[in-house]
């Protein structure tokens, strides 16, 4: 049986991807204990990069709404429910946790959970035929991955409560135009972006990198005087830092 996630690594880059393209990669429990684990595997392993992607015609459609209907009316397995339900979280801690910086490429449908567990990605990528929507409201469900705070933070309050209340389908041009994405290209050209952009990414200072994801995913938060403290905390970490010496030295003498 073919693994439904596929993780690799190739220097410091690390690549995860699902794998489910005969069922336009839907998501169940056993998907989610996979990217779950596997993104905690990552972290452990130092991927200072990795890519997020997704085999076949689409990214992922989102929840296998079979699998959930069943679920959620089989009282025999409500325990089984309630672990699906919370295991989106779980993801997401996972992902937030991971000191590495994570570019999501996404590609075709993405919709509901499916794109709001990669909301908490650091850079988005998505292919000119992607097409993006959150049509949870429209059956009575609710949002997952802390997407009610994630969205407005990325977009705007006005523009988060438009896509989540209407559940517009959203173009990758729309997407790139209110800033959800931060790029565009072509679908054939994608994994050679994705590919660029995390080499672009593993070539700058390690420990830099870790704290300026982990700083401006949580400064928003604090007042201004305990980020310019946090900062100088940073400047003086990274500033002693050999890797810093090391680089500074290159730059120097090729001055």
């Amino acid at each position: 049986m073919e693994d439904i996630i596929l993780y690799e690594r190739q220097g410091n880059i690390g690549k995860i991807t699902l794998n489910k393209p005969e069922q336009r990669n839907t998501i169940d429990i056993h998907v989610l204990k996979k990217l779950i684990g596997y993104f905690k595997q990552s972290a452990e392993n130092g991927d200072v990069c990795v890519i997020y992607a997704a085999n076949g015609k689409h990214f992922t459609v989102g929840a296998d709404l079979k699998y959930g209907y069943d679920l959620l009316t089989n009282k025999e397995r409500l325990a089984e429910a309630i672990e699906f339900l919370e295991s989106w979280q779980i993801l997401t801690r996972a992902m937030l946790a991971h000191p590495g910086i994570i570019i999501v490429g996404y590609h075709g449908w993405v919709i509901g959970g499916g794109f709001e567990h990669t909301l908490i990605c650091d850079l988005k990528i998505a292919a000119t035929d992607t097409r993006i929507m959150l049509p949870e409201v429209g059956v009575g469900l609710f949002f997952s991955n802390a997407s009610t705070k994630l969205l407005p933070r990325i977009v705007g309050e006005t523009r988060a409560k438009q896509i989540m209340l209407l559940g517009n389908e959203i173009s990758a041009e729309e997407a790139l135009n209110i800033g959800l994405i931060n790029q565009v290209c072509k679908p054939e050209g994608l994994n050679r972006i994705l590919k660029k952009t995390a080499n672009m990414i593993v070539s700058r200072g390690h420990l830099a990198l870790q704290y300026t994801k982990k700083f401006i995913n949580e400064n928003q938060d604090l007042s201004i005087e305990s980020v310019l403290a946090r900062e100088s905390i940073a400047m003086i970490t990274t500033g002693q830092s050999e890797e810093l010496k090391k680089r500074l030295e290159k730059f120097v003498k090729k001055e």
